[in-house]
């Protein structure tokens, strides 16, 4: 790794913000969350570590993001407490370099963490173990490890999708599955040899059985091949529940709200019963050409929609024992599947593709289900751009280890959109611009990253043009630096009829959409007291409660009253809201406990949780 000065960091963390190896830290001692960064610097493949800059934090009164520095005054202690921890606190001793340097007459301290060989990986924390208690460097967080994660730790190039299916046989393997396959494959390459196999040549070949014992299936020929009764018998959670959901939102009362229907079978099948089954709800919409009079249909392209659902079926982790779960909105689809993704968010729809599931993902590609270079998110944007849709926005959430599609469905052009739309026309915004706007219309907030994959471009065009929304007065910034995000403007809810220039001032934006608090040193007024009954619950909590039970459970009857913030839960268990968030809201997010108000963004602003019934 080249040498850097800390004052040439602090002007690279100026011009760029953080990045993938420089982290800046405002606190004086050697914290939890500097360990983390250390972990994951060490861990990261590729990376040759990273630099870690103590003594500068982020400066709260600046517009744009600027980072300041922040004296620290024993130097020695903190070099002393900090080679302690990293000697102790991991599986294997580590030694960055550390030293003291000045910048601005004010002393801070550059910390240079090297990788660690491959064959010394992965670091952890002792007392957690793995793989959690692993760190990786994505983009510019430290992230958590799991189970997923460890292949590229160790040379074991063996998959989750080959583990043997104990008691299973050729007797659970579907004929019509099998048909699709050499259907689809003659389609492809009518002179592929592999269609002159007979079944158990053919899944041999497939590398759909068992290794050692070839009369059993693995894991792939179970998914790919299976029949649904076997599906039922040896994995009855990995299936795909298509839910109806009248309005927008998530409902309080889903079991009386919305209609689910669970889909089972051989995933060769399953992907056209679960296309069927979704366009047949799909309203339909109209183009409108300029000057015309007679409107052409238009609708979510199939293609696009295939897309999203072989992508959940080829990527999910089937170690977790959940459904894929495809929620049809009345503004939109949301396709939900266990497994983050392990592409970085900043890098999906760039060319190049990681696979979880190498053995179903190859039966994909031969039988065209599924891209092979790994531009199926950007063939997405683009199908949806000549549709006249908005491009579809993913979400990829390691803590709660699950990826999230969006196809938005209201962009599907009626004439109140159209009519809204053209009283921006003297704005001369781009179609993104536009896209944007009414992603605020109807979702309430958009941020940096949600810009970027809408309009597929990079941060600094993204920032770019939400400025220039912002300066028009259509949106509302809210927030500093990374934690920034935009609402709707005064003029985006009472677009102007005619607009002779830029506006040149700003109103100030509704009273009601200031920024969410960080801290509570009262109770949210808008809550209602629990029960005393509960408030007798959260008094009886030790002060370092090791029943993480009680506390999820307690955590359950908040968000049963209404949906509320993670600031609110943490007011209440007198915690704070970034620690329940990580230990205990992710968590429950996962395991089906919880869920999000605003799904469709979960950095939303006013984002909440409401305990699922």
């Amino acid at each position: 790794m080249e040498n850097y000065t800390a004052q040439e960091l602090f002007e690279l963390l100026n011009q760029q913000d953080e990045c993938e190896w420089i982290e800046g830290k405002g606190g004086h001692e050697s914290s939890h969350s500097v360990m983390e960064t250390v972990c994951a610097f060490s861990n990261e493949p590729g990376l040759a570590g990273g630099y870690i800059l103590m003594g500068v934090a982020e400066d709260k009164t600046s517009l744009f993001p600027q980072y300041k520095t922040v004296h620290i005054s024993d130097p020695d202690k903190f070099q002393r407490d900090f080679v302690s921890r990293c000697s102790s606190m991991f599986n294997m001793p580590i030694r960055p370099k550390v030293s003291v340097e000045k910048i601005n007459k004010h002393t801070v301290i550059k910390v240079q963490v090297n990788e660690l060989p491959q064959n010394q990986k992965p670091l952890y924390f002792k007392s957690e173990g793995l793989p959690s208690g692993a760190y990786r460097r994505i983009g510019s967080t430290d992230q958590r490890c799991t189970e997923d994660d460890m292949h590229i730790f160790y040379a074991d190039a063996t998959s989750f999708d080959q583990t043997p299916v104990k008691g299973s046989s050729m007797n659970d393997v579907d004929e019509n599955a099998l048909k699709r396959y050499r259907n689809l494959r003659e389609k492809v390459n009518p002179a592929a040899e592999e269609l002159s196999y007979t079944d158990n040549e053919l899944l041999e070949a497939l590398g759909c059985l068992n290794r050692e014992n070839k009369t059993e299936l693995n894991l792939a020929g179970l998914l790919l091949f299976g029949t649904t009764k076997a599906l039922r018998t040896f994995y009855p959670m990995l299936r795909v529940d298509y839910i109806r959901v009248p309005g927008n939102k998530w409902v309080e009362d889903p079991d009386n709200r919305f209609t689910t229907i669970d889909m089972r079978g051989p995933l060769l099948t399953l992907i056209y019963r679960l296309i069927d089954a979704i366009q047949s709800d799909l309203p339909k919409g109209f183009l409108l050409p300029e000057e015309g009079i007679q409107a052409s249909p238009l609708g979510l392209p199939t293609r696009v929609l295939r897309e999203a659902i072989v992508n959940a079926l080829m990527h999910r982790s089937y170690r977790e024992h959940r459904p894929i779960q495809v929620i049809r909105y009345d503004n939109r689809i949301e396709i939900i599947n266990p497994g983050y993704s392990l592409k970085s968010k900043e890098h999906l729809g760039e060319p190049g593709s990681e696979t979880r599931n190498p053995f179903i993902a190859a039966v994909f590609h031969e039988t065209n289900l599924a891209e092979t270079k790994g531009s199926g998110i950007r063939a997405m944007r683009k199908l949806m751009e000549q549709a006249h849709l908005a491009p579809p926005t993913f979400d990829s959430d390691r803590n709660s280890n699950e990826f999230t599609s969006r196809l938005l469905l209201h962009h599907f052009l009626n004439e109140k959109d159209v009519s809204w739309l053209n009283s921006f026309e003297a704005y001369g915004l781009a179609d993104s611009q536009k896209q944007a706007l009414i992603f605020v219309r109807e979702v309430g907030a958009i941020d940096n990253l949600t810009y970027r994959q809408m309009a597929d471009c990079d941060t600094l065009k993204a920032s770019s043009e939400l400025r220039t929304l912002k300066d028009f007065g259509l949106l509302s910034q809210k927030g500093k630096g990374k934690s920034t995000y935009y609402i709707a403007g005064e003029k985006l809810s009472a677009p102007p009829q005619e607009l002779s220039a830029p506006p040149q001032e700003l109103s100030a934006p509704p009273q009601e959409l200031s920024t969410p608090p960080q801290e509570l040193s009262t109770p949210p007024q808008e809550l209602s007291t629990p029960p005393q009954e509960l408030l007798d619950r959260i008094a009886q909590l030790n002060q370092r409660e090791h029943d993480a039970g009680k506390i999820k459970a307690i955590i359950k009857d908040l968000c049963a009253i209404r949906a509320m913030k993670a600031v609110e839960i943490a007011f209440y268990l007198n915690k704070g809201d970034d620690y329940i968030k990580r230990k205990y809201l992710a968590v429950m997010i996962q395991e089906g406990e919880l869920i999000y108000l605003y799904p469709e963004m979960i950095n939303h602003p006013e984002q909440a949780y409401i305990t699922k019934k």
